[in-house]
């Protein structure tokens, strides 16, 4: 499914919300994260560490943003990032609304196919695990930009 159709980019580039998951505290990768987005000219709404699904499904629908990006560190990403995607997929507003997310998902480290293939399946656009590095990260970004990602 290619959620990036339709989509119009202002001048200003993506809205983009960058979130973590709700037992992730750590908030270097979303500095870095929002730090990347922002070169690539993009307008970050960075919702912090430790986000409840709530709050951040409350502040989806309310800036309805381009692009929904998940960065966890702890370990705990799939698991977590599942039961957040359901929560965001479960609001008509934002079904369409391109998610990724990335960072260490798991413990037992990267590699994992089993997991990114459970996460695509349940919603999310791409997964980026440990390792990957923010080349493949900035290349989808910029597909999505022009409307070419899926």
């Amino acid at each position: 499914m290619n959620h990036a159709e339709g989509l119009e980019v202002s001048a200003d580039g993506l809205s983009v919300v960058l979130t973590s998951v709700s037992s992730d505290s750590h908030t270097w990768n979303l500095v870095v994260l929002q730090l990347v987005l922002e070169e690539l000219g993009h307008q970050v709404h960075n919702l912090g560490a430790c986000v409840p699904d709530e709050l951040m499904v409350s502040e989806c629908l309310r800036l309805r943003p381009d692009l929904i990006v998940v960065s966890s560190v702890n370990g705990h990403g799939f698991h977590d990032g599942l039961r957040l995607i359901r929560q965001v997929r479960n609001h008509a507003e934002l079904a369409g609304t391109p998610m990724v997310i990335g960072g260490k998902l798991g413990i037992a480290g990267p590699g994992c196919d089993r997991s990114r293939t459970q996460l695509t399946a349940a919603g999310y656009g791409a997964v980026f695990e440990d390792g990957t590095g923010l080349t493949a990260f900035q290349s989808y970004v910029g597909r999505l930009a022009i409307g070419q990602a899926s």
